[in-house]
């Protein structure tokens, strides 16, 4: 199975690099179009895991944590209209948020892996995804952890506002946050099909 370790690399750093590339145009208020790739690296290494175990999964998780750094370290020397691309909160929070979220997620669908085919990829980007956005933004654009970065003024992430648009009063940063889980819950779902699709198919390869 070690033959689907280059492919999943491959998918991986092409994912992680297209996401560090589209977070930086909107879609809308509260969600960039990073938002709709991002969530796909757990496709990938919930395959990886399926076709090939969490040895190879791992593997890919830590290519895909390289090319993010790369793209991180990039985004630093590049500056936009408010400064660098990339600053450091969201270099750390994009960069522990990823590996903390990919690996809990190979632990966890290893852990389900007997069981129904659909339970190890949905429960475990779930889990691996809420844990992901939680980290991102609290690392990101909390006001407890500006001692991470003080130069770096994100007080536009604090302001107050409905949620979403439409619930309670609470910082501009968790509605941002809000947005992302809620689009990468919906994706997890989407992701099943393929995931199902693919699985099927190369595993008829190999037999």
């Amino acid at each position: 199975m070690m033959r689907l370790l280059l492919p999943g690399i491959i998918a991986m750093a092409v994912i992680v690099t297209a996401s560090n590339i589209l977070v930086q145009y909107p879609l809308g208020l509260y969600l960039t179009w990073g938002a709709l790739t991002y969530p796909f690296a757990f496709l990938v290494t919930d395959l990886a895991n399926r076709l090939a175990g969490p040895a190879v999964a791992r593997r890919v998780v830590l290519a895909g944590f390289v090319t993010g750094v790369v793209c991180s370290f990039i985004g630093t020397q590049i500056t936009g209209e408010f400064g660098p691309l990339v600053t450091l909160r969201i270099a750390i929070g994009s960069g522990l948020a990823f590996l903390t979220a990919q690996l809990l997620d190979v632990t966890i669908f290893d852990r389900l892996r007997q069981g129904s085919w659909w339970k190890a990829p949905l429960v475990s980007t779930l889990v691996g995804s809420s844990v992901d956005t939680a980290l991102f933004f609290t690392i990101a654009f909390s006001g407890t952890l500006t001692f991470i970065e003080p130069a770096n003024d994100v007080s536009w992430a604090a302001d107050p506002m409905p949620l979403i648009g439409l619930g309670p009063v609470a910082p501009f940063w968790v509605s941002l946050a809000l947005g992302d889980w809620i689009v990468k819950l919906l994706l997890a779902l989407v992701a099943l099909v393929p995931f199902r699709v693919a699985v099927a198919r190369l595993t008829a390869k190999v037999a």
